[in-house]
């Protein structure tokens, strides 16, 4: 039994997604790797560190059931990860099996680089969160096996929210006033150094002691998740649709709450440090956290009671993003047999409970997801409510072949939006155009 572990970096050119090469290269593998005659190495790539290690474990009972296939693990860090692929399934160099997020894996699905997993395993597999197969079917057919998922709900500070009186599951947000109980509640919450609440007259916003919440320019936490939760959009197929009644209300809601009423810090400070909220709130210095399963591990570092409640709920319910990351099958492997056999097993929950032991990363396979609750519960965090947030219906991540085109040309859009320096209207027509039209571009 083998397992070598590898972390490649790049110092080449950055190679954009019109320079991808199609050619049916053969990517590393090899049957020849020292560890016994006739044994298959199946390569494995991604782009972290602690999931790498998990990874180790679970290819280890692996390979104790099936003596003849070796998986060697490579660890590409996230810096290169996405300049690095391009290159190397041009050149034949890449991973029988790596690593994809929803931005990224359309382009190598149109462009016929991906085994179809439909094909390969059909429905004879362990089962999967729903929402995280939808994000990786494409043209009717899957075209990854759900590693990993992240669903969103609301961190709170246990003491803040029992002094103001408040139930962080009651919170409900509305742009018309008419049934807002969400933003008096964060104007409870935010606090400046004269211990005056937001709420009130005499409260200064430039000296806040504890933010109520975190609206900021947070595309998987925040601001898809109103905009869903108020009957918009963010995509029409691979279309950007979020120029919308629906959307200029949520956006504008959001923007009020941290320009007129300061319940939330400022976007020059968020857009410049994405993870400022998160400090705050583990400092003890914000009430409401909205984020994912990812934000647990800081969590370690907060010196008071912390709970997770429901994401806040909007005129449409409580609609929040769901992402995941999957494993994908190079069409190009040397070995297609062995391939689909590590993939067989990665999307087992056999082969996912490692990955929620540590609690770290939250598994797609639904019966291993018992090993990341489990491990929370033993630290005395209930996280249910991510479970609960998945079943719930979800809006979708980032999709299409050219997402990540489309996210660098809407961005400065986006950032003057949430600083107050260019209106709502204004600012989500033009973005969505910018994302459109870079989505068209050959």
């Amino acid at each position: 039994m083998t397992i070598r572990r590898s972390t490649l970096f790049t110092g080449a050119a950055l190679l954009g997604a019109s320079a991808l090469v199609l050619t049916a290269c053969s990517p590393g593998s090899s049957d020849d790797d020292g560890s016994g005659e006739g044994s298959t190495t199946v390569t494995f790539r991604l782009w972290d560190e602690n999931a790498a290690a998990a990874y180790e474990e679970t290819f280890a009972a692996f390979e104790e059931q099936n003596s003849d296939i070796d998986v060697e693990i490579e660890t590409v860090p996230w810096a290169n990860y996405w300049d690095r692929l391009p290159q190397d399934v041009g050149s034949g160099t890449m991973a029988d099996i790596f690593w994809t997020n929803t931005s990224n894996f359309g382009l190598y699905v149109d462009n016929g680089n991906l085994l179809n997993i439909s094909e390969e395993i059909g429905d004879d597999h362990d089962e999967w969160t729903q929402s995280v197969v939808d994000l990786y079917t494409r043209d009717g057919s899957l075209w990854g096996v759900p590693q990993l998922t992240d669903s969103i709900a609301l961190f709170y500070n246990v003491d803040l929210l029992a002094d103001a009186g408040i139930d962080p599951a009651t919170l409900h947000w509305d742009p018309s006033g008419e049934e807002d109980t969400f933003l008096p509640a964060a104007q409870e919450l935010t606090v400046d150094s004269n211990g005056a609440t937001a709420a009130e007259d005499d409260f200064d916003p430039n000296s806040i002691d504890t933010y109520g919440f975190n609206a900021q320019n947070d595309l998987q936490a925040i601001y898809i998740d109103f905009l869903a939760s108020n009957g918009g959009q963010y995509q029409d197929g691979d279309q950007y649709a979020f120029d919308s009644p629906e959307g200029v209300a949520a956006f504008q809601y959001l923007v009020d709450l941290i320009n007129t009423h300061h319940v939330s810090p400022s976007a020059a400070e968020t857009n410049a440090n994405g993870d400022l909220a998160r400090q705050l709130f583990v400092q003890g210095k914000m009430a409401l956290f909205q984020s994912g399963q990812y934000s647990l591990p800081a969590m370690a570092d907060a010196e008071f009671d912390w709970a997770i409640a429901p994401m806040v709920e909007g005129p449409q319910g409580r609609v929040g993003v769901v992402h995941g990351v999957a494993a994908v099958g190079n069409a190009a492997t040397e070995h297609p047999e062995a391939t689909v056999e590590v993939l067989r097993w990665l999307g087992s929950a056999e082969g996912q409970v490692p990955l929620g032991a540590t609690g770290a990363a939250f598994p797609a396979a639904v019966e291993a997801q018992s090993s990341f609750t489990d491990y929370w519960e033993e630290q005395g965090v209930d996280t249910s409510e991510f479970i609960a947030a998945a079943e719930r219906n979800a809006a979708a991540a980032p999709l299409g072949p050219r997402a990540n085109a489309a996210a660098n040309a809407m961005g400065p859009f986006f950032e003057q939006l949430f600083a107050g320096t260019l209106p709502v209207e204004d600012a989500l027509q033009q973005a969505q155009q910018a994302a459109n039209e870079a989505i068209a571009e050959e």
